[in-house]
C-alpha cells in the first residue's frame, strides 16, 4: 500500500511525495535543520573564541584596544565583504561541498592564531576565520530555509539561536581552558571544526538531492508586486536597524569584559562569567523572535526588539554591578529577537534571493561589528572604557526607523 505526503516547499507550493516504506522527508527535514543548527553552534563558538582570547593577547602581544578593534575588523569585514557574493553566487548554483570547506578555514585560522607569534600572524589568523563563516553563514541560512516544513520564522531562530549559544561558549572556553592554558589551546579546538566539516559533509549530501525553487516561481508567489522605491527604501531601513543592533552588541562582546573589569574591579574570569551570562540571554532571545514573527508579525517583533531596548540601554553605563549585569540580560533577550524577523522579513521582500538576502544581513552585521570595533577601540584608547557605553546607549533610537516599514506579510511564504 503506498503512502502519501505532502509538505510545504521554499514558494509557498506544495511537493507530494508516494511511495512505501520511504522516510518521512518532513522528519528528514527536521533532523537536516538540528544538524545545521548543532553545525552554528559549532561554528560561532570557534569565531567566539577570538574576542574572548582579547584579555590573553592584550598582555602577551601588549596590545591597544585599537589594536584590538582592527584585529575584530580584519576578521568581520572579511566576512561582510564575501559574504553576499557567495549567497548572489549559491542563488544560482548548488555548492554543497563549500560547507565542509568553511569549516576548514575556520579550522586553519585557530591553528594560525594558536602558533601566532606576531601582530601580522593574528591578523592572519583573523582574516581566516572570517573567510571560513563568510562560506558558512550564506548556504547554511539556506539549508535552515529548505529544511522548515513552511515555518521559516521557526527555523531560521532555531538555526540563529544555534549561533548565538555558539558565542555565548567563546567566553566560557576562553575562561576554563584557554585562559589557564595559555594561546596554544586555542589549536585543540581545531577539533571542533574538524567534526563540524565532517557534520556539514553529510548535510552536503542531503543538499545536494534538494532541487533550488525557481526563481520565477518564487516571485509569483510573493502577491502583488511592490515598487521598487518602496522596496528600496524598506531594505535600507532594515540594514539601519541592523547597524543600530550590531553596532552595540559589538560594545558588549568586545569590550564588556574591560568595562567590567575597570568600573567594578573584577577579574577577568569573573568577567568572562558575566559576559558568558549576557551572550546566553542573546541565544533565549534569538529563539523567541522568530515563533513569535511567525504569530503576530515580523514588523511588531522589529519594534519592540530595537527601540524597545532604548530605556535599559540608557540606564546601563549609570548603575551597580549587579544591575548591570541584570540590564545587560534583558537587553540580550530584547535586543536578540531582531535578527530573525528582519532576516524573514527581507526574504518577502526579495523572494527567490535567499542566499543574497542571508548573505547581505549577515555580511553587514560582520562588517558592522568590524567596523564598530575598531571606532570604539579608538573611543576607549581616548576617552576612556565607559564613554563607549554612554555613547552607544542611544544606538537603539534607530529603532523608530521602523514606522518606515511596508506591510508584507502574508498567509502564505515567499
Amino acid at each position: 500500500m503506498s503512502t502519501t505526503t505532502t509538505i510545504p516547499d521554499d514558494v509557498g507550493g506544495s511537493t507530494v511525495l508516494r511511495g512505501a516504506g520511504r522516510p518521512d522527508p518532513a522528519r528528514a527535514a527536521l533532523v537536516v535543520l538540528c544538524v545545521i543548527t548543532v553545525c552554528h553552534l559549532l561554528n560561532d563558538a570557534m569565531q567566539a573564541l577570538l574576542p574572548a582570547v582579547y584579555p590573553l593577547l592584550k598582555r602577551g602581544f601588549h596590545l591597544s584596544f585599537g589594536q584590538l578593534g582592527l584585529l575584530t575588523f580584519a576578521y568581520q569585514v572579511t566576512a561582510s565583504l564575501l559574504q553576499p557574493l557567495i549567497g548572489q553566487y549559491t542563488d544560482r548554483r548548488k555548492l554543497p561541498w563549500s560547507l565542509s570547506v568553511g569549516m576548514l578555514f575556520t579550522l586553519c585560522g585557530l591553528a594560525v592564531l594558536a602558533l601566532a607569534r606576531s601582530y601580522g600572524e593574528l591578523v592572519g589568523g583573523a582574516l581566516l576565520l572570517g573567510i571560513g563563516s563568510s562560506i558558512f553563514h550564506p548556504e547554511s541560512s539556506r539549508i535552515a530555509r529548505l529544511s522548515s516544513g513552511g515555518r521559516h520564522g521557526f527555523a531560521q531562530s532555531l538555526f540563529q539561536v544555534g549561533g548565538n549559544a555558539g558565542t555565548a561558549l567563546g567566553p566560557l572556553l576562553a575562561a576554563f581552558i584557554v585562559l589557564p592554558l595559555g594561546q596554544g589551546a586555542l589549536g585543540g579546538f581545531c577539533v571542533l571544526a574538524a567534526l563540524g566539516a565532517a557534520l556539514q559533509a553529510g548535510i552536503g549530501r542531503w543538499y545536494a538531492a534538494q532541487p533550488l525553487p525557481p526563481r520565477r516561481a518564487a516571485k509569483l508567489a510573493s502577491g502583488a508586486a511592490m515598487s521598487r522605491n518602496r522596496v528600496a527604501l524598506a531594505m535600507t531601513v532594515l540594514v539601519l536597524l541592523v547597524f543600530s543592533k550590531y553596532f552595540y552588541l559589538t560594545s558588549i562582546t568586545n569590550y564588556y569584559i574591560f568595562f567590567l573589569i575597570h568600573r567594578f574591579g573584577l577579574s577577568t574570569h569573573a568577567a568572562q562569567i558575566d559576559l558568558f551570562v549576557f551572550l546566553g540571554s542573546v541565544a533565549v532571545g534569538t529563539f523567541a523572535g522568530g515563533p513569535i514573527g511567525d504569530r503576530i508579525g515580523r514588523k511588531y517583533v522589529i519594534w519592540v526588539s530595537i527601540l524597545g531596548v532604548l530605556p535599559f540601554t540608557l540606564l546601563m553605563p549609570h548603575v551597580g554591578l549587579h544591575a548591570t549585569v541584570g540590564l545587560s540580560v534583558v537587553i540580550g533577550l530584547v535586543l536578540s529577537s531582531a535578527f530573525s524577523a528582519i532576516l524573514v522579513y527581507a526574504t518577502e521582500l526579495l523572494p527567490g534571493r535567499v542566499g543574497m538576502v542571508a548573505g547581505l544581513f549577515f555580511g553587514i552585521a560582520f562588517g558592522v561589528g568590524g567596523l564598530g570595533a575598531a571606532l570604539l577601540g579608538l573611543v576607549a584608547d581616548a576617552r576612556g572604557i565607559e564613554a563607549v557605553y554612554r555613547i552607544c546607549s542611544f544606538l537603539p533610537a534607530l529603532g523608530l526607523l521602523t514606522v518606515l516599514l511596508p506591510d508584507v506579510e502574508r498567509d502564505h511564504t515567499a
